[in-house]
């Protein structure tokens, strides 16, 4: 398989493992007690974090054709190396099939997404997210949840769900309803029905997801997505209507006409949630996995 049919998933160690407490050494005590503190402590696996489950589940897909992986996850860490021995160690111990790092000692992670050929970055550093999504690639900044992984309830199955605008579309409707409301939205959405809309940062990621369904039959794919938005009728044609021109499936869709979607989230049992409001972020995250997107009008 060549690379480019590959979904490479890039991922910062303060996503994958629970690291609040080597943090707050950095941050209390400085770059020299940390790194005691991490050598110290090399020998005892970190816990899992936010991103933990995720990966897990990213990862397994490959076990239904070993000879033919489809996933791979790559590690990019402000660590150094040697504080990163503890980051590894912990990967080993927890099975975790990821070989390939850049420990960076403090620089900026974003530039090496790019050189591993990675289509998302998920870091619990919003910086180096507006980086990378400056740069064009999909990137979510991880946020603290105290909700309990999903994984006992689809144990077999990925299941993700995006925001619609400034997600896996552009902002340029969202615009429109900042700039002059509810009606005007609406408005322009009918009459731009036909019209696809332009795709947001998620869209080559969404296509990656649609690529590897389709080596399964639907009822027995390994993955299930989900668009969940704010919109309602009459602003859910333009959007049905663009995933069909762009060949692209989505499983579920939702439209939710301003409704809290953390409720629908946890029913539909997401592995992460990606957004780019704030307050949908706030929601999520007391029941599944989320990443804020820091793109588009609503960041500005």
């Amino acid at each position: 398989m060549s690379p480019q049919e590959k979904l490479v998933v890039a991922i910062s160690s303060r996503a994958l493992f629970n690291l609040d407490d080597s943090h707050a050494v950095f941050n209390n005590d400085g770059i020299e007690a940390y790194s005691f503190y991490q050598v110290e402590r090399e020998e005892i696996p970190l816990e899992p974090g936010v991103a933990f489950s995720l990966v897990k589940k990213l990862l397994a897909l490959n076990e239904r054709d070993i000879a033919n992986p489809r996933v791979e996850v790559i590690l990019l860490s402000r660590n150094n190396a040697d504080t990163g021995l503890r980051i590894f160690n912990s990967i080993q111990h927890h099975g975790l099939n990821i070989s390939r790092a850049a420990f960076t000692r403090g620089e900026s992670t974003h530039p090496y997404i790019s050189a591993f050929g990675a289509q998302l970055f998920l870091s619990a550093d919003p910086s180096d997210v507006r980086k990378a999504l400056k740069a064009g690639f999909a990137a979510a900044t991880i946020l603290p949840s105290s909700a309990a992984p999903l994984a006992e309830v689809n144990p077999t199955q990925l299941r993700i769900a995006f925001d619609g605008d400034a997600v896996l579309f552009s902002d340029e409707s969202e615009r429109i309803y900042r700039r002059d409301g509810l009606d005007a939205f609406e408005s322009n959405e009918m009459l731009a029905a036909k019209q696809p809309l332009p795709g947001g940062p998620f869209k080559n990621f969404l296509a990656m997801l649609h690529q590897i369904q389709l080596d399964s039959p639907g009822d027995t794919s390994p993955i299930r997505t989900a668009l969940i938005t704010a919109r309602g009728a009459p602003a859910h044609e333009r959007v049905i209507r663009t995933l069909r021109a762009w060949n692209i499936r989505i499983d579920e869709a939702l439209f939710l006409g301003g409704k809290d979607k953390g409720e629908f989230l946890k029913a539909f049992g997401a592995d992460i949630f990606f957004d780019d409001q704030q307050k949908h972020c706030e929601s999520a995250r007391q029941h599944v996995a989320t990443g804020h997107v820091p793109h588009g009008v609503a960041n500005e």
